[in-house]
């Protein structure tokens, strides 16, 4: 697993990941040094590099990263390769973007112009952080909670999904890029499913209402 950003989201899904079994390489934008300390305390599946490493290392890469970093966003070593979307647009952090805006386009499609080779899944983008590490559970588990997930490439949604099973949630099948918007910022699937931020803990959400919280979802 490569990580392009490495913030409460990154850190998080890291964390989940070498729990797992998986390895992870951490990058952001400050460097490598920056992230020794995080390295150090994931343990030996854990290390640092630039984001061109992290991409290159990964057969998953995950970028969670603001949308205004996007152009920043190493293109190359992402070709053919599965990548996890976690951003959300917020004009007040990216500034106004008039596609976005408009929505002309979703975030993901958005980032897709700018790492066109890549096969882009949107998920983790809904769950607050905290929740996101108490909720996990076994397969199995009667209180596992289900995260949706966006994308146009059927092997990579797989390679997606096998992931998320693996550090323990389910998955709903939220449709294409184009339908990503019904897990963005502000949609019934974003945040409230899972608990107020007030609760670290959160609280266990089921496939039926997540695919609920989708349907709501309006523009």
């Amino acid at each position: 697993m490569g990580f392009i950003g490495s913030g409460s989201i990154g850190r998080t899904l890291a964390r989940l990941a070498v729990g797992a079994g998986h390895q992870v390489v951490l990058s952001n934008s400050r460097g490598p040094g920056t992230l020794a300390d995080t390295a150090a305390e994931l343990g030996p599946r854990a290390s640092a590099a630039t984001g061109e490493e992290a991409a290159a290392a990964g057969d998953i890469v995950v970028v969670t990263v603001p949308v205004s970093a996007y152009p920043h966003v190493p293109a190359a070593p992402l070709a053919g390769k599965t990548v996890i979307d976690t951003c959300n647009y917020g004009p007040e952090r990216d500034g106004h973007i008039p596609e976005l805006d408009s929505e002309s386009l979703t975030s993901s499609e958005l980032l897709l112009r700018y790492v066109p080779g890549a096969l882009l899944v949107k998920a983790f983008n809904n769950i607050f952080f905290k929740h996101l590490l108490s909720l996990a559970r076994p397969a199995g588990a009667a209180d596992r909670s289900y995260l949706p997930i966006a994308g146009d490439s059927a092997p990579a949604k797989a390679a997606v999904t096998e992931f998320i099973d693996s550090i323990g949630y389910g998955v709903v099948d939220a449709g294409t890029l184009a339908d990503s918007w019904r897990q963005a910022t502000g949609t019934p699937v974003w945040g409230t499913p899972y608990g107020p931020y007030a609760s670290e803990k959160g609280r266990p959400v089921g496939e039926d209402a997540i695919r609920a919280a989708l349907a709501t979802a309006t523009r």
